[in-house]
């Protein structure tokens, strides 16, 4: 299994003008093969902090993920509406246990 976590920022003043698009990144990536779980969070206490959690069935399907065309839309909507700051890391890992 593979964990994506990290963060990225956005201006505060695109934050409202960024979200559709987070949505439809979101909706579209949910539906890929392989992905287990997707998710973006504004941060509470920091605005313009965004928060990632993506969690994937291997590393076959992550690497699809980069390749689908809503990705390659992602890409360009968030270079327009300036999302800067990206620190995200990938992890493999089995799948965990409850606590």
């Amino acid at each position: 299994m593979i964990i994506v976590m990290g963060t990225v920022r956005v201006p505060v003043e695109n934050v409202e003008a960024i979200l559709p698009a987070m949505e439809r990144v979101v909706t579209a990536t949910r539906a890929e093969d392989g992905c287990i779980a997707y998710s973006y969070a504004q941060d509470m206490l920091e605005p313009g902090l965004i928060h990632i959690a993506e969690k994937w069935r291997d590393s076959d399907a992550l690497s699809a993920h980069f390749k689908a065309p809503h990705m390659a839309a992602w890409v360009t909507e968030r270079a327009d509406l300036g999302l800067y700051d990206r620190q995200i890391r990938r992890f493999e890992t089995d799948e965990g246990e409850a606590i």
